[in-house]
Parts: structure tokens; sequence; C-alpha cells
């Protein structure tokens, strides 16, 4: 089995169920269903919030885990809040120990470069 798609691989829109199947009793019901919240997030951010659940929530513990700075533990949290459609209450303003975090995160090939630009363009 494949995973629900959420999204239009051609032009990005979101997409709607319209038509489920059991496989038991060969059933169809059509009509207009939506997906829930966690099927509009992708495979990493999906993977990410196993690892978040599986740490309890402890973002020291996540950061461990995955090998990554407190900052970018948080921006991965951050995009999957607003993911789900709900506010975030981050900061706008990253400290410079933050901005230093997310470069020593490139510099180690922790983070793309381009995770990075998009890490600092929240400042």
């Amino acid at each position: 089995m494949f995973p629900v798609p959420s999204k239009c691989p051609v032009c990005g829109q979101d997409l709607t169920v319209t038509r489920l199947h059991c496989r038991t009793c060969d059933s169809t019901l059509e009509g207009h269903f939506e997906l829930g919240h966690f099927d509009r997030l992708g495979p990493d951010q999906l993977g990410f919030l196993e690892v978040f659940v599986r740490c309890e929530g402890r973002l020291n513990k996540v950061q461990e885990e995955l090998g990554l700075s407190y900052p970018t533990v948080r921006s991965r949290l951050n995009e999957v809040v607003r993911s789900l459609g709900y506010e975030t209450g981050e900061e706008t303003v990253l400290s410079p120990e933050q901005r230093r975090a997310i470069l020593e995160d490139v510099a180690q090939g922790k983070i793309t470069s381009a995770e990075a630009v998009k890490l600092l363009q929240r400042d």
C-alpha cells in the first residue's frame, strides 16, 4: 500500500478523496471525504513527528536523536505545527546564538544550505 497523497502532483493543490472501497465485502462509497490533518504532512515531517512523540515532546531529546541544533529542531516543529493548520508562537528574530548554531549545522553537514537559508530568513 502507498500513503494517500494530499497534494495534486500536477498543480500542487489539495486533493479530495471521492471514493472508498472495502476489500472484504467489496462495498464502495462515493462522495467527498476530507483527509485528516496528519495526511497534510510530508514524509520528512511525519518522520520528525514520530521522533518527537518517541522523545515525549522533549526537544533536547529530539535534538540529540537527530543530531541537530535546538533552533533547527524548533524550526522543524514549527513547520509541522503550521502544516497542521495552527499558528506557532515562534519568535520572529533569531538570537546570535541561534544564528551561529544554524551555521554550525551547515558546516557539519547536519542541514543543507537551503534549509539554513529558510531558517535564517525568519529573522
